[in-house]
């Protein structure tokens, strides 16, 4: 066997098992991704909890995210965080803004999103509501840290949140948010006067696009051993003409 047929099947080979390992590895994401749906609906719609017991859930680490609750406070919009996101191809912000409770403690609740040119709160006086207020919403862990490097830092000096750091949130405030709560409430759908910010913006829907991803690794892999293997059998078969030709 001619050394450039032996590359060639080398090669063939390793594309075929690099097709393959990506294709295992879609199937083993589409696990994940499936376990991941079915603990979020499964949270989502379980009875609420009060916000003091999600707080000790959280303390022995039991798993809070999205799980409903009420906290009632009133709200410190002079200190309100812009979080970028883009809802339904629309740039724009969540508001996260801390709520004092009836004790004092410090809670930040996205109260939803505002487009760019309403990031401005003088821009939308109407949702700046004062007085107590009763939040029904979602639970929402802290992120401990950025996610990865391609995600920016946040833009304080701008008030620009690319990552929920609520650290860094707290770190706004004159007395740090003192004896603030380690996770987020996501407001539910509300009728906030004027519009702004509109509540119920937690995502609770997942692209689940693994099967298919699964799907076209393995066709390559498939495709690449076909056509590899109808070129082998081409090559000797030429090879073999041109012996016989020349004997």
């Amino acid at each position: 066997m001619r050394i450039s047929t032996i590359i060639l099947i080398a090669c063939i080979v390793i594309g075929f098992a690099f097709l393959c390992t990506l294709g295992f590895w879609q199937v083993q994401r589409l696990a994940w991704k499936e376990a991941l749906i079915a603990r979020v609906e499964a949270n989502r719609t379980s009875d609420p909890i009060a916000f003091d017991a999600m707080a000790d859930r959280l303390k022995a680490g039991k798993d809070i995210e999205y799980r409903p609750v009420r906290v009632a406070g009133s709200f410190l919009h002079e200190y309100e965080a812009h979080f970028f996101v883009t809802q339904n191809g629309r740039p724009g912000y969540h508001v996260y803004t801390p709520l004092r409770r009836d004790n004092g403690q410090i809670v930040f609740v996205n109260r939803g999103f505002v487009p760019i040119d309403l990031k401005d709160p003088s821009a939308r006086p109407g949702g700046q509501i004062e007085g107590r207020q009763e939040i029904a919403g979602l639970a929402r862990t802290a992120p401990p840290a950025k996610p990865n490097s391609f995600v920016p830092n946040n833009d304080l000096a701008k008030n620009i949140y690319y990552w929920k750091s609520l650290n860094q949130m707290l770190g706004q405030m004159p007395d740090k948010g003192g004896n603030a709560a380690l996770f987020f409430v996501d407001a539910g759908p509300n009728t906030v006067p004027g519009g702004w910010p509109q509540g119920g913006a937690t995502r609770i829907s997942f692209p689940n696009s693994h099967l298919q991803y699964a799907a076209t690794w393995f066709g390559l892999a498939l495709t690449l051993l076909g056509v590899g293997g109808f070129f082998l059998r081409a090559r000797a078969k030429a090879h073999k003409n041109k012996q016989l030709q020349s004997a």
